[in-house]
């Protein structure tokens, strides 16, 4: 778990219903359907003269007319895509019933550089008049998996999100100077849970950018993934319940980041392990995709994200595939324990067979890391029944899980990790 240090006093909102994104607006998810917002007296049209073109696609991914009126979490570490974003949400904000809020993690890892970044976001919330969250990694946090001793603080102790986010990043971790990428990544989302239920918002705002989206996309293409990886990061979707993550620059590059920060003569803090070759990240961002860019096709980060918006679109559907399919097939028979109507899957394509297996592991918290395709294989196999039904087919896969086939039933069985083992 993430323990943090959470400062800054304010007035508090009320939460309410998450949002989702329709046709590049991003509307309540309770709600659902599609349109534009009414337009508010007094707010400045994104297509009027005067607004930049980082401003214009910024209130046509997210018009202000869906959450000036809310409580809204921006994270913002200091570099130029979240300092962007404040300010393009500050300018949108006008005279709405809502407040924005800066949410700043320091993970403690670049001594007096990481402290000045604290400095300079609180300085610059303090001339915009924007209230300021920050917060802190205990010592040891993130080391490989740990969470470090003597914390002050525990933040979502037993929340289905922390399962979900872990879930989410654990297969894309690499060490960072001694530390667990997943894990660091995990401790900075549990912080912003916190601020959001703090404040009592209805979002919090993230600032990936397209160049993000290309490389997140690029980065799982290498490592091995499916449909849903190709989709890359999400525009919206529910952090909590009744918060939304959003992400409104994932259609802004980030060259027009820079050219609006140049423009309205705003500084930004500068990460220098971003520049760093030994992180597959960063040599995909430096040398990957300008490779690309200038031997392939020049346009290549519109051409993933466009990949990236149509594989998501396919997810969607897949996903509702899967969530009919388990209705009639899977029972949760007990803690850790989930059986499959074989019978059910006998005419259900094998890419739906893996994908409801998949969803079933994520549901019930299963680890994913070690489940890789041709272990997701294995198991289809099972699940499919190709075996004489009058036997029974057991094997172990990583959690550990057991799985057992007998005639038309898989049953999956969570089983208690083994202890060290002692060399004394």
């Amino acid at each position: 778990m993430a323990s943090v240090v959470i400062g800054g006093v304010g007035r508090l909102s009320f939460p309410a219903k998450p949002a989702t994104h329709y046709g590049g607006i991003l509307v309540d998810c309770a709600q659902g359907g599609k349109g534009i917002f009414p337009q508010r007296k007094g707010l400045r049209h994104p297509d009027m003269p005067g607004s930049s073109l980082f401003e214009q696609k910024l209130h046509r991914a997210w018009p202000p007319e869906a959450w000036r009126d809310v409580t809204v979490v921006v994270a913002t570490s200091g570099g130029p895509d979240s300092v962007a974003l404040l300010r393009g949400l500050t300018n949108a904000a006008g005279q709405g019933d809502g407040q924005l809020v800066a949410a700043h993690f320091d993970h403690g890892l670049r001594g007096e550089q990481s402290q000045a970044d604290e400095a300079f976001v609180v300085e610059l919330c303090g001339r915009l008049g924007i209230r300021c969250e920050t917060g802190r990694a205990e010592s040891g946090e993130g080391e490989n998996g740990g969470t470090g001793d003597g914390e002050k603080r525990r933040v979502g102790e037993g929340d289905a999100a922390d399962a979900e986010w872990e879930a989410a990043v654990e297969s894309q971790g690499q060490t960072v100077r001694g530390h667990d990428e997943a894990g660091l990544r995990a401790a900075r989302y549990r912080f912003l849970c916190a601020v959001a239920r703090q404040v009592g918002a209805r979002y919090v705002a993230a600032g990936h950018t397209a160049d993000d989206q290309a490389e997140t996309v690029l980065h799982r293409f290498v490592r091995g993934t499916g449909i849903g990886g190709l989709a890359g990061m999400r525009r919206c979707r529910q952090l909590i319940p009744g918060v939304s993550l959003v992400r409104p620059l994932l259609s802004v590059s980030r060259r027009e980041v820079l050219d609006y920060l140049a423009a309205i003569g705003q500084s930004y803090r500068e990460d220098r392990s971003n520049a760093e070759l030994r992180y597959t990240r960063n040599r995909i961002r430096h040398e990957l995709l300008p490779h690309l860019a200038g031997k392939y096709n020049p346009g290549v980060v519109d051409a993933i994200t466009r990949l990236a918006t149509l594989a998501g679109e396919v997810q969607e559907i897949v996903a509702g595939l899967v969530d009919d399919l388990a209705a009639r097939c899977i029972t949760v028979a007990g803690p850790g324990e989930v059986t499959v109507d074989g019978a059910v899957l006998a005419t259900v394509p094998r890419y739906l067979v893996r994908e409801l297996l998949m969803a079933t592991w994520r549901r019930q918290g299963w680890a994913l890391q070690s489940m890789g395709f041709e272990r997701w294989e294995e198991l289809a196999e099972l699940a499919l029944g190709s075996q004489p039904p009058a036997e029974v087919w057991k094997k172990a896969f990583p959690g550990p899980i057991s799985a057992e086939r007998a005639g038309c039933t898989l049953r999956l069985l969570a089983l208690p990790a083994e202890a060290p083992k002692s060399f004394s």
